[in-house]
């Protein structure tokens, strides 16, 4: 909205200045994100010792929800793409973003079962990891060996 108004090149010009040697644009995507997904990782990590998923069996409905919310998405654009230039861009909807799912239920708060927004943020954990791993491995030119070895280290 902002960017077709008389304010558009100024909104234009903001996200191309210059913050320490890059744009705000590489700062929010790639610098916010990274940070992003390692707390993503982190609460991952803590879900696997002392949460939800430190049961095998509690994990197992939240991680085929995922991977049903990932493959359904692709299954749609690939019917919808099939041979076509567009074909390629299967990963986009791979990733679904339910941040406003999450959102919404914050706001909720005790209205809303524990057990419910348990299997929302272990769905969304499962998802995000699931479209990194895919983005990861299918839109890069070349994997590096190292940064993947720098990743599973960290």
């Amino acid at each position: 909205m902002i960017a077709n108004s008389l304010l558009g090149e100024g909104y234009a010009n903001f996200w191309q200045r210059q913050v320490g040697g890059l744009s705000v644009t590489i700062w929010i995507n790639d610098a916010l994100m990274a940070i992003f997904f390692l707390l993503v990782g982190l609460e991952l990590e803590r879900e696997l010792y002392v949460g939800v998923l430190s049961e095998f069996r509690n994990a197992l409905l939240p991680v085929f929800a995922a991977i049903g919310g990932m493959a359904a998405p692709a299954l749609i654009h690939f019917s919808l793409n099939a041979g076509k230039p567009t074909q390629a861009g299967i990963g986009i909807p791979v990733a679904t973003d339910i941040a406003f799912a999450l959102g919404v239920l914050a706001i909720l708060g005790k209205h809303i079962p524990a057990s419910l927004k348990v299997f929302v943020v272990v769905f969304a954990i499962i998802d995000h990891l699931g479209a990194i791993i895919i983005i990861a491995a299918f839109y890069t030119a070349q994997i590096s060996a190292w940064y993947l070895a720098d990743a599973v280290a960290v």
